[in-house]
């Protein structure tokens, strides 16, 4: 062979195998299945595979990495670059943006949800709480109210939900103790079979949930105005991971963040709640709708005193916790 043809062949491969080098790719851990809840980091993965003509790309898998309880401390380990959790998972592990999760907060739309988490990430407090874990907050997975679907007997009161026993997490969990309901902690894809079982007789979830993990078809009732909040759950990346990539990677990828999450909001208001109070109605599900004097009675007897046991608990942890709560709620409403 020609050795001008030869060097031309080695220079070829040379140069595929360069390109092939600084290829990166990232493996994200997610739960249940694609829905709602992970239409930003779908989005993510397509924005960030384009803009860089495919040299970085989120490889996404839905419970094969990790345990949603479990995101976190991979995370920490470098098991996989991106992961998603929710803040009451372990609020022990991520008390600074725990106070998102206190019931009854007053925060009206996903778009304010959306601004205050991300103004909350960029906090120093939360910054250096979650560094801890070697995370960076990447993103939020702004959430509506939540809503309780159960099955027997409807609470047509406050007073009836005594002694019922409520999937629960985080601020919402506390809201329901305080009218003596019996909240119970666990993770979305358990939901189902504990209905089914009798362990819960009702479940708090966001809409998209209900209709993803299956409660909508055993539920025969549905609270349409206790709103007692919401959860948090942020997309965060290992920062060793997002330092080691290159200038140009790590510019998509955060370039990247808010038309994800306008594509996320946009599917939510739209496709989600449009195909929600149908579905109630096909099922055959009763709407219970509560008085506003019971509501206000409600919101006064839980929001006051969950902000202060959250402010009182850590501080005694070392958080600026009153400086976080004042900075969320000085944001709602604006």
């Amino acid at each position: 062979m020609n050795k001008f043809v030869t060097r031309a062949v080695v220079g070829t491969i040379a140069l595929a195998f360069g390109t092939e080098a600084m290829a990166t790719e990232w493996n994200v851990s997610l739960w249940g299945k694609r829905r709602a809840f992970t239409e930003h980091v779908e989005k993510l993965a397509e924005l960030v595979a384009e803009k860089s003509g495919g040299d970085f790309t989120l490889n996404i898998s839905y419970g094969g990495l990790s345990k949603n309880r479990e995101n976190l401390d991979g995370i920490s380990i470098g098991a996989f670059e991106m992961a998603q959790f929710c803040a009451g998972y372990h609020a022990d592990k991520n008390p600074s943006i725990t106070v998102l999760e206190l019931p009854f907060l007053g925060v009206s739309s996903l778009e304010e949800e959306r601004k205050i988490s991300q103004a909350l990430y960029q906090h120093p407090a939360a910054i250096e709480d979650l560094g801890r874990w070697n995370a960076t907050l990447l993103m939020p997975s702004p959430l509506p109210q939540y809503n309780i679907a159960g099955v027997g007997d409807a609470p047509e009161t406050l007073a009836d939900f005594a002694g019922l026993s409520v999937r629960a997490t985080g601020g919402i969990g506390k809201a329901m103790a305080a009218v003596d309901a019996v909240p119970t902690s666990m993770s979305a894809t358990e939901v189902r079979q504990a209905l089914d079982s009798g362990v819960v007789k009702a479940v708090s979830f966001a809409p998209h949930a209900h209709m993803s993990f299956g409660t909508v078809e055993s539920a025969e009732w549905w609270t349409t105005n206790l709103n007692p909040g919401t959860v948090n759950c942020p997309v965060v990346v290992n920062s060793d991971a997002l330092a080691d990539l290159s200038d140009e990677h790590r510019d998509i990828l955060l370039g990247s963040v808010d038309a994800a999450l306008d594509h996320y909001i946009e599917a939510y208001n739209g496709k989600t709640m449009d195909a929600w109070g149908p579905l109630l109605d096909e099922k055959g599900i009763t709407k219970v709708t509560y008085a506003d004097s019971e509501l206000t009675a409600f919101r006064d007897a839980v929001a006051g005193p969950a902000a202060a046991a959250w402010i009182e608990e850590n501080t005694a942890k070392g958080l600026p916790a009153q400086e976080l709560y004042d900075f969320v709620t000085g944001m709602i409403g604006q």
